[in-house]
């Protein structure tokens, strides 16, 4: 049996660019019945979980520059505190290290990554075709009172435009919506997406930055035939231009607290 990252290389050459099975062998040093038997098939295996020897601090060191980084997007009442994060680390990723040690990780990185945030970044080049995506919160008015709630934008930086759409939470579910939404509005789908490591899509982070998609988002991604690109830990200029946009949309279209409403 070939393993899912091979399969999965098989469907898009032959699905998504029209490569012939002999040609799509060639690449793969397999047969072209193989090749025809994988690029057809429906149900795609599960991945394999990933076992890596490293050192207690390495393996969670990137999930930590991660979880960094989102509270860093918030308010500091929001924001979690190292000790949070480390019992985190114990029930969602079985970590085994100490305390103190997660403490003096996240207090040292908190440091860095803010200095990055604020120090001069390089524009990226812009390819038409290509979107970047990702989430930011607004305060709207519901019922007398004032709540705050997320908001989707995709960004295309070729032509510097954007569309947006308000949910009510930032999971899996709202985020492939708004995508399946601004899609059938556009009438096609952008050839490559950017997107910052959001948890609807990402499940996990391993030590050399290979990532392990959520299920339904890597079958949403098969279904359209886009490219899929996520940006490296601490290098925010390289979805610089959704960040921009989330600013643009706040302040000109959702300030100060327009209504919300729930419409059954």
């Amino acid at each position: 049996m070939l393993e899912v990252v091979e399969i999965h290389y098989i469907s898009h050459e032959v699905n998504q660019k029209g490569e012939t099975y002999a040609e799509v062998a060639r690449q793969v040093q397999h047969d072209p019945p193989t090749v025809k038997k994988y690029a057809n098939q429906q149900e795609f295996p599960q991945k394999q979980k990933q076992t890596r020897k490293a050192p207690v601090m390495d393996r969670v060191k990137p999930i930590l520059d991660e979880w960094i980084r989102e509270d860093l997007k918030m308010k500091k009442k929001y924001q979690r505190t190292a000790q949070r994060m480390f019992n985190q680390l114990v029930q969602e990723h079985n970590f085994e290290g100490k305390a103190r040690t997660v403490r003096e990780y996240v207090s040292k990185r908190k440091r860095e990554i803010t200095a990055e945030a604020e120090g001069a970044t390089l524009p990226l080049e812009t390819i038409r075709g290509t979107a970047q995506v990702d989430f930011g919160k607004a305060p709207f008015k519901y019922l007398n009172e004032i709540i705050e709630l997320p908001f989707l934008v995709m960004s295309f930086p070729h032509a510097n435009t954007f569309y947006f759409q308000v949910f009510p939470s930032e999971n899996t579910e709202c985020l492939l919506e708004g995508l399946q939404r601004i899609f059938q509005h556009m009438g096609s789908v952008p050839k490559t997406i950017r997107y910052d490591n959001l948890k609807p899509a990402v499940k996990k982070i391993f030590a050399k930055g290979e990532r392990e998609l959520t299920d339904m988002f890597e079958r949403f991604v098969l279904h359209h035939g886009f490219e899929y690109e996520f940006c490296n830990p601490a290098q925010g200029n390289e979805k610089g231009h959704v960040e921009d946009m989330v600013k643009y949309v706040r302040n000109n279209f959702l300030l100060p607290n327009p209504s919300y409403q729930i419409f059954i």
